[in-house]
């Protein structure tokens, strides 16, 4: 009831409306990945980039559940937002915000209203790739394109570098 409470207040708010969305680059030189770094969806989106199109990218480890996750995420976004030309490093041209499949307790921190307003405030478009298929969270409807797994963002944000090259050919 309190997500659905949140969910309809947030909507009513127009989070949510596609006028709020960017779009996706579709060869982004710089990728931002906010995750944990001890689980296997990091590796599932390195190795899919790596077999696609190897890219340029950095990672923002994160908590991805309990209570500081959404604090965490929220400094991760607005710490890749604030990179500039003039930083040491370079400022990514999308950000993925990941986490595996899991009870919805599990994925409670990506209902966060806070999480929810920094990814809609994002200069950086942001695809979210929360859980399985079936996994929906706040963040997925504030979000600029929802992904259904993190493996399914990385085929989203590079396409296949040898379909590139024949085409061209």
């Amino acid at each position: 009831a309190m997500l659905e409470k949140r969910k309809k207040r947030l909507l009513e708010e127009g989070l949510f409306s596609d006028e709020n969305k960017k779009s996706i680059p579709f060869l982004p030189e710089v990728i931002g990945v906010i995750t944990s770094i001890k689980g296997a969806v990091i590796k599932d989106i390195l190795h899919r980039f790596k077999e696609r199109f190897p890219s340029h990218v950095l990672i923002w480890p994160t908590l991805v559940q309990g209570d500081e996750a959404p604090d965490q995420i929220i400094k991760a976004i607005k710490g890749f937002n604030s990179l500039s030309k003039s930083s040491n490093v370079i400022r990514p041209d999308i950000i993925i915000i990941a986490r595996g499949g899991g009870s919805i307790e599990d994925l409670w921190c990506f209902n966060d209203e806070e999480l929810v307003r920094a990814v809609v405030k994002s200069n950086i478009p942001i695809i979210s790739a929360i859980g399985h298929e079936t996994d929906v969270t706040l963040i997925d409807f504030a979000a600029d394109k929802r992904a259904p797994t993190p493996t399914a963002a990385a085929e989203v944000t590079v396409p296949v570098k040898l379909d590139i090259l024949k085409h061209l050919q």
